[in-house]
């Protein structure tokens, strides 16, 4: 399309930024506007991208472009959403940046409802080694992950959670800009990382968010301090368009949990909301919760009691069946597994998260394209964490798949996955490491 009647040219905006110069509001409104609009052409736009990735952007700039971007498409609003005492319902949500065995949304989002408040957690389908939460929802017989708007907001309003896809009319610049970002060596820019999350999710409409954001070898970001850029620019987003916004930098070398697919995630999730489950998922689904609650206005609730006494498992049953579900039905098994054993006595001190996460997407847990169909059942099933002390001979992980040619293949990603050290050797590691409000 052509660009004469525009009031500004793609080729002047991408020199400012080639230049280290600064786009004033009026100029990254045009840019996301004419992209979307298909002014832009993608060429250009992929070199707009890489002077952003080189030289960044200042906090006006971001919060201009992501502003633009939600303007692009649809606000949510759950203003109409009532407490029994007629008063507006408060929501809160909860955004991570992924990881291995990263289950949390599944409980957390039912044992924060539990408090009167309401959870819309839209949520995305995994790509790579990263978990998808739809992915693990639908190894549950019957339960959808597509809801019309009215469907979700029937839902929030009788059972107070829901688990869903976002729809096509949230930001559908992101969705341009994402796929453009992914094939041209762009996606680890900050400022666009953050302007694609919080479009999103501001857009999203939620009164208070907080932002799980990994660090380590599963984590999407390796290195804690360019995490930490990330979650405070963020939180800074957040602020600005007047979302309470508070971001927690969690640890990612090792997976969460003891598993890493899909219906075995399910499983564990299942354990928490039961009282029970491995103790670092338990943990950080309090502590989010915690901050949940507190962005929502609700302080002295007791999230861990919510636990024990089967309150948040019966907001899961009733979430689940809302959506089409069965709570109570068996979950899909893998056909085939393959076992792998300690090598040797000692303690285990390092599980590398990238390393299971591969492994498990190379056993059919997992997609390289959007398109590819996940298997339920294939995963990674850990018995140990590192501190565990370990015997040669003893489990360490069990290969689960329907496909048994892919045990090879995961196998060779699981090599120098695992450090067992001397008895007596403790892991240095800490699973919330800081909180950036």
């Amino acid at each position: 399309m052509t660009q004469a009647n525009e009031p500004f040219d793609a080729v002047q905006i991408i020199s400012i930024k080639r230049d280290k110069g600064t786009l004033s509001p009026e100029q990254i409104d045009w840019t996301v506007d004419a992209y979307t609009r298909g002014v832009i052409a993608e060429e250009q736009m992929a070199a707009l991208n890489m002077a952003i990735l080189l030289n960044g952007m200042d906090r006006a700039e971001i919060s201009r472009w992501t502003a633009a971007m939600i303007a692009s498409g649809e606000r949510m609003d759950f203003s109409a959403l009532r407490r029994p005492d007629g008063g507006m319902k408060a929501t809160t949500d909860k955004h991570s940046t992924g990881g291995v065995g990263d289950k949390i949304t599944l409980p957390l989002a039912p044992l924060v409802a539990v408090f009167g408040v309401a959870v819309p957690q839209l949520s995305g389908r995994g790509l790579g080694h990263t978990g998808g939460t739809l992915d693990k929802l639908e190894a549950i017989p019957g339960w959808r992950a597509a809801l019309s708007s009215e469907e979700m907001m029937a839902q929030l309003q009788d059972v107070g959670a829901v688990i869903c896809a976002a729809g096509a009319g949230l930001a559908p610049a992101d969705k341009k800009l994402y796929a453009l970002r992914d094939v041209t060596g762009t996606v680890e820019a900050i400022p666009l990382i953050a302007s694609s999350i919080m479009s999103k999710k501001i857009a999203e409409g939620t009164g208070s968010l907080v932002l799980d954001v990994k660090v380590g070898s599963g984590a999407f970001m390796k290195d804690e301090a360019k995490a930490r850029e990330l979650a405070e620019t963020m939180v800074a987003l957040g602020k600005d368009a007047g979302v309470h916004t508070v971001a927690l930098l969690t640890n990612m070398a090792t997976p969460l949990g003891l598993t890493a697919g899909n219906a075995i995630e399910v499983e564990e999730s299942v354990e928490v909301l039961a009282g029970g489950g491995p103790e670092d998922v338990v943990e950080l689904t309090l502590r989010l919760a915690e901050e949940m609650l507190a962005g929502a206005g609700v302080h002295g609730a007791d999230p861990a009691a919510a636990l024990k006494d089967g309150r948040a498992m019966d907001v899961w049953n009733r979430m689940i069946e809302a959506q089409g579900g069965d709570p109570r039905a068996k979950l899909p098994v893998a056909r085939e597994s393959e076992t792998l054993y300690a090598p040797a006595d000692g303690v285990l001190v390092g599980l590398d998260a990238l390393s299971v996460g591969v492994a498990a997407w190379r056993l059919g847990a997992g997609r390289a394209r959007k398109e590819d169909i996940v298997q339920a059942g294939a995963g990674v099933h850990m018995h140990a964490k590192p501190g565990a002390t370990v015997r040669a001979g003893e489990p360490l992980m069990t290969l689960l798949t329907d496909t048994p040619e892919k045990f090879e293949r995961a196998k060779e990603a699981l090599e120098g996955a695992v450090v067992i050290a001397p008895e007596g050797s403790r892991p240095a590691q800490q699973l919330i490491i800081d909180r950036i409000a």
